[in-house]
């Protein structure tokens, strides 16, 4: 196993980051934070550059490609916080493809006409389901698992604030029907389990990105921040705190790629890696937004400075598909080999 990106996987990375540094500016972050929807004009141009169609299969217009190289453009997502929903219509397009390929939405989808929200089993609240085209819905209960295709116009969605108000975030009521229902049984339960892997690596590629970004704005800030006559990056305590969440990043990078790997290949051992990426991205970001306030100090809690915009994504998303304690929770089942029937994350 190779832990790096191949060139063609660093090309498409970085014209992602290229990309969302001249167009995902802190200035529309904030924008989107007090727009009804994040979903902006960025959406139909992430579209022409094969972003938002990216895991979608070929025959419908997609770039056809694995969670390797999904989780290298939600790390570069996860820096510039990115607010459209790209993961969640990720996790959507790929229950659409196995339950509902001629449908139409992937196509949609891919050439950014379309945005999809998803509800799985375990899940509160959908991702911009207030402003999203379709809603695709799984639901596990004693008659087994089943996947829904609905109009989110024709349910009933409430909206929710969230810590990071970009995330636009909807109780959904939602009554199943025959015309709705794309899949069931076996198959749908495993796609559902599927469908949940992909979000929580997609939510720990993100939080590495999150946490590279708070780094970077803490080491900068250190070398511009002079108190009594001297720079405060120069203190060797400074140095130490942003040292300590390196490492940690450093630490936590080949676990989200040997996830990425297990997942694109369906390796047996592909929820424990991705419940193991989880676990270390989210710890990384966490220390990356402690020591982040630590290093600006009081200026570092205020809602005008940019710190906060990136600490509370990394809070939103280190609770989201499955917070530490369920993944740990998972880590321990698949090692001891007596898991419960049922783990029921905390989304």
């Amino acid at each position: 196993m190779r832990l790096a990106f191949t060139e063609d996987q660093q090309m498409f990375r970085e014209t992602v980051r290229d990309f969302l540094a001249a167009n995902c500016t802190t200035e529309q972050l904030r924008a989107a934070w007090a727009a009804d929807t994040a979903v902006s004009a960025r959406w139909a141009e992430l579209a022409k550059i094969g972003v938002t169609g990216l895991v979608v299969p070929e025959e419908q217009d997609g770039l056809g490609l694995t969670d390797e190289e999904l989780s290298a453009v939600l790390e570069e997502a996860g820096y510039a916080a990115l607010p459209e929903p790209l993961l969640e219509s990720a996790v959507a397009a790929g229950l659409l493809a196995e339950f509902a390929p001629a449908s139409g939405w992937l196509e949609k989808i891919s050439a950014g006409e379309a945005t999809a929200a998803v509800l799985l089993p375990g899940q509160p609240f959908a991702i911009e389901a207030g402003e999203a085209d379709l809603l695709v819905i799984g639901l596990a209960g004693e008659d087994g698992a089943e996947i829904h295709v609905v109009d989110p116009a024709e349910c009933d969605l409430v909206a929710q604030r969230s810590v990071d108000r970009s995330r636009k975030l909807f109780k959904v009521g939602f009554t199943p029907s025959p015309e709705t229902l794309v899949g069931s049984g076996e198959a749908a339960a495993a796609a559902l389990a599927r469908a949940a892997d992909r979000g929580a690596l997609g939510a720990a590629a993100q939080l590495l990105g999150l946490a590279k970004r708070m780094l970077d704005m803490s080491v900068e800030y250190a070398k511009q921040r002079v108190q009594r006559g001297v720079l405060i990056g120069t203190h060797q305590s400074v140095q130490h705190h942003l040292a300590n969440v390196l490492i940690k990043i450093e630490f936590a990078r080949p676990v989200v790629m040997r996830a990425a790997y297990s997942v694109a290949r369906g390796l047996p051992s592909a929820a424990r890696d991705v419940s193991m990426a989880k676990i270390y991205a989210g710890e990384a970001a966490d220390l990356a937004a402690r020591n982040g306030l630590q290093v600006h100090g009081a200026i570092g809690y205020t809602e005008e400075h940019d710190l906060q915009l990136f600490m509370k994504r990394a809070w939103a998303l280190g609770a989201a598909w499955g917070d530490a304690g369920y993944h740990r929770a998972r880590v321990a089942a698949d090692l001891l080999g007596d898991a419960p029937a049922e783990l029921t994350p905390t989304f």
